[in-house]
C-alpha cells in the first residue's frame, strides 16, 4: 500500500519547497548580516541591555495580564451559549488582524491622557498617565497578545471531556476546587502553549507600542523599537539584536512543537 507521502502530487511538493525557501531566505539573510565577532559587545551595549530589560519585563507583565483576562474569555467562548457570542469572538480576534498602528491609535482613544475614554479619568482622579510610560508598553503588548492566548485556551477547553469535571461535582467538589484539581491539569498543555505564544507576540510587538507608548530610550523603548532606531545609526547592533529576538522566538516554537495545532505525533 502506498503511503500518503508518495501520493502527494509533484506540484504540491514544488510549491511547498518554494514556500520554505520564501520563509527561510530572510532568516538566512539576517544571519549573513550579523557581525559575529562583535555580537556580544553589541548585545551587551547599554542601550541594547535597557531595551532587552524593558522588553522582558513588559512582555512578562503583558502575558500575566492577558492570562487574567483571557482565561475567563476563553471559558465563556468555549462553554457558554449567550447572545452576542460571535461578536465577542470577533472582538477578541480583532487585534490579530488589525494593523498594529491602528491598534495603537485605538489605545490612544481609550487610554490617552487628554481625550481617552478612560485615560482622561485616570489622569484627573489619580494622576495616572498610561501613554508614554512602561504601563503603556504593557497595555499595548497585552492588547495584541490576548487573542493568541484565548485561541489556545478555547481549543484546549473544547477538547476536555467534561465527564471528569462532572464526576468531581457529583463528589462534592466546589467550583474552585474542581477547576484547580481537575480542569487545570487537563488544560495544562494548551495553557503552556497559549502563554508561550502570547509572550512571544508581546515580546515582538512594535506598531501599537510605538504609537501608544512612544520610543523613549530607557523608559518605553523595547527591543523591536531599538532595532528600528539602530537601523540607521548602528546597523550591526540592529542585526545583532534582531538575531537575539529570532533566537528567542525559535526557542519558543521549538518548545511548543505541535501542541498548538493538536499535538500531532512525531
Amino acid at each position: 500500500m502506498s503511503s500518503v507521502s508518495s501520493q502527494t502530487p509533484r506540484f504540491v511538493r514544488i510549491g511547498a519547497l518554494l514556500g520554505v525557501v520564501f520563509l527561510a531566505l530572510p532568516i538566512v539573510g539576517l544571519l549573513k548580516r550579523v557581525a559575529w565577532s562583535t555580537l556580544w559587545g553589541q548585545v551587551t551595549d547599554v542601550s541594547t541591555r535597557d531595551a532587552l530589560r524593558i522588553s522582558l519585563y513588559a512582555s512578562v507583565c503583558a502575558t500575566v495580564l492577558a492570562l487574567v483576562l483571557g482565561l475567563p474569555l476563553a471559558w465563556c467562548l468555549a462553554r457558554m451559549q449567550f447572545a452576542g457570542r460571535r461578536f465577542v469572538r470577533a472582538l477578541v480576534l480583532l487585534p490579530m488582524v488589525l494593523p498594529p498602528v491602528v491598534g495603537g491609535v485605538a489605545l490612544l482613544g481609550a487610554y490617552g491622557k487628554t481625550n481617552g475614554l478612560l485615560g482622561g479619568v485616570l489622569d484627573r482622579l489619580f494622576g495616572i498617565q498610561l501613554t508614554y510610560s512602561l504601563w503603556g508598553v504593557i497595555i499595548a503588548e497585552a492588547f495584541v497578545a490576548l487573542p493568541f492566548l484565548v485561541l489556545a485556551l478555547e481549543g484546549g477547553l473544547r477538547s476536555i471531556d467534561t465527564k471528569y469535571e462532572e464526576a468531581a461535582a457529583v463528589m462534592g467538589a466546589k467550583d474552585l476546587t474542581r477547576f484547580m484539581r481537575v480542569t487545570l491539569p487537563l488544560l495544562k498543555p494548551s495553557l503552556v502553549a497559549g502563554v508561550m505564544l502570547a509572550w512571544a507576540r508581546a515580546l515582538g510587538e512594535f506598531g501599537a507600542t510605538i504609537t501608544f507608548a512612544g520610543n523613549i530610550q530607557g523608559r518605553t523603548q523595547t527591543a523591536p523599537l531599538a532595532v528600528y532606531t539602530m537601523l540607521e545609526s548602528n546597523p550591526e547592533g540592529a542585526y545583532a539584536l534582531s538575531f537575539v529576538l529570532v533566537a528567542i522566538c525559535v526557542g519558543v516554537l521549538v518548545g511548543l512543537r505541535d501542541r498548538w495545532i493538536g499535538g500531532a505525533s512525531e
